[in-house]
């Protein structure tokens, strides 16, 4: 007598889906990391939660500058800047001024796996009571130095700043930045260089990848590429002055265009007085 046949599934596959994604997981006991599903799956840019795991993945004290962070994605920095303002403003990433035992004022990055967390006190600084700690990522970059507000700059030079970007997008610049770029556009424009050459001269030869903000690069050139020197003053016009000639009739000199008779003997030769 024949085996019976059953149709009913298996219990190992009883709890498998009918549509979507089917997990097939591994053990880990080493190189995770673990990740909130709140920020896995954090509705909008994929850059920004890409972004974010991946500095979570990183030892604390790794830079995470955008030049660091665009040598290890293909995205360029308009959307890693993005990411990390999104980041920022969801309270993942915290950026804080401090002061080194030397005085020196430098940033440092506080990455939250959690948004809400308090960093660890910085070991280099004063000592202060121990608190809870999230993920701490040092990042020491130069302190940006105060700047005038916007109002105050020369808006021709902002002007010149600001349409920088409708001849190259990447070149998109914040109100402090292009604060204080004003003052060499500003002297640029003082010695005599048209907007338009000011704008071919910061533009021209960018490289396809840059590795710092676009505010670095345009004040590298500006700093660097000298200014033209001033244009030659206009010669002043000065009315011709007629060559000397020798009276034909007393040898008097005279200046006339042509050699002929003085004054003197013109008018004597006419029966006319001689013009004062």
């Amino acid at each position: 007598m024949a085996d019976s046949q059953s149709n009913a599934r298996l219990r190992a596959d009883a709890g498998a889906p009918r549509s979507g994604v089917i997990h097939v997981r591994t053990r880990l006991t080493a190189d995770f990391t673990v990740v909130a599903n709140a920020l896995a799956q954090r509705r909008g840019s994929a850059v920004t939660v890409g972004v974010a795991v991946y500095i979570l993945s990183l030892p604390s004290g790794t830079p995470v500058t955008i030049a660091a962070l665009c040598a290890h994605f293909t995205e360029g920095e308009i959307l890693i800047s993005r990411a990390l303002r999104e980041l920022e403003a969801a309270g993942y990433l915290e950026r804080r001024r401090e002061r080194t035992p030397a005085g020196q004022i430098r940033t440092r990055t506080y990455f939250y796996d959690v948004p809400g967390g308090t960093p660890e006190p910085d070991p280099d600084g004063p000592p202060e009571p121990p608190r809870p700690s999230k993920q701490p990522v040092a990042d020491e970059t130069p302190a940006e130095e105060p700047s005038v507000a916007l109002t105050e700059a020369d808006p021709q030079a902002i002007s010149v700043l600001a349409s920088l970007r409708h001849v190259d997008p990447r070149l998109v610049l914040s109100g402090r930045e292009a604060v204080r770029l004003a003052p060499a556009v500003t002297a640029w424009l003082a010695a005599g260089v048209t907007p338009a050459q000011i704008t071919r001269t910061l533009t021209t030869g960018l490289p396809d990848r840059f590795l710092t903000r676009p505010a670095g690069l345009l004040a590298f050139r500006l700093r660097e590429t000298p200014l033209p020197a001033p244009p030659p003053p206009e010669p002043v016009a000065h009315p011709a002055v007629p060559p000397l000639q020798t009276c034909d009739g007393c040898d008097r000199a005279f200046r006339a265009p042509a050699p002929g008779h003085c004054r003197d003997c013109r008018s004597a030769r006419t029966g006319l007085p001689a013009a004062a």
